[in-house]
Formats: structure tokens, C-alpha cells, sequence
């Protein structure tokens, strides 16, 4: 499965149960590249504009099929690592406090790419991506 995930220059994903941000541009260009985003309930407020593009499920990561794409704010991801084939990684390029982390070790992938863009909340968000 391949996962998107938001996190600051520490890899912090969120603070007390309450997200870093949530910039529309960065869900824009999550969803320029993915037919489909699997989410839970968490994040269902972020994709109003994509809701016939977004499956609901709080057992997503479980029920995740190799090529699918989940969008990942509040769930340690470790458990998952042998499952994950792909990362999408939007860093938010500031030091934000939190209490959940991503732990996933990026040395078991090969980087792909990055790209800048200008986000509504953030001036630049940057996105890498990752692949096994």
C-alpha cells in the first residue's frame, strides 16, 4: 500500500488528537495524483470536495490492497511498515510540538522525487516521495 502522510521537520503527525494543519492545496495535490484516497473519520472533513473519490473506513490500513492509497493522520504506523510499498511525504518545513510521530524508517526506501508548492496555510509545503 502506499501512504501519505503530513509531518513537520521532526516527523510529528499530531499534537493531542489534533492535526498539524489542514492546507486545501495539499489535498488538492493528494488527490491530482490518486484516483482514490482511503481515510477514517479523522480526516473525512478534509476531502468534502473529493467525497466521491474517498473511502471511509476505520480499518483502512487493515483493509488496504497493495496499490491503494492511504491518507494517514492519526495512526502509528510502524505496525504497517511491512505492509507499506510506497510513502508520500508532505512536510510541512516547520517545527510544530507532537505527541504521535512517524516512525516508518525511510532507509528501507528509495527516494523518487521531490516537489515544492505553495500551500493556503503554509508557503511552502514540500512533498517527497518514497519507494521500496
Amino acid at each position: 500500500m502506499t501512504v501519505a502522510v503530513c509531518a513537520d521537520d521532526r516527523m510529528g503527525m499530531l499534537f493531542n488528537n489534533r492535526r498539524q494543519s489542514r492546507d486545501k492545496f495539499l489535498i488538492d495535490d493528494l488527490m491530482s495524483i490518486a484516483e482514490k484516497v482511503y481515510i477514517n473519520s479523522f480526516s473525512e472533513e478534509l476531502f468534502v470536495d473529493y467525497t466521491d473519490r474517498v473511502e471511509v473506513d476505520e480499518n483502512f490500513l487493515d483493509n488496504a490492497a497493495e496499490n491503494d492509497i492511504c491518507f494517514v493522520e492519526n495512526i502509528d504506523l510502524e505496525p504497517y511498515a511491512d505492509k507499506i510499498t510506497k510513502v508520500i511525504l508532505y512536510l510541512w518545513n516547520r517545527h510544530y510540538p507532537s505527541t504521535l510521530k512517524f516512525k516508518v524508517d525511510l532507509s528501507d526506501y528509495n527516494f523518487i522525487e521531490s516537489t515544492e508548492f505553495e500551500g493556503n496555510s503554509h508557503e511552502k509545503i514540500t512533498r517527497e516521495v518514497y519507494s521500496k
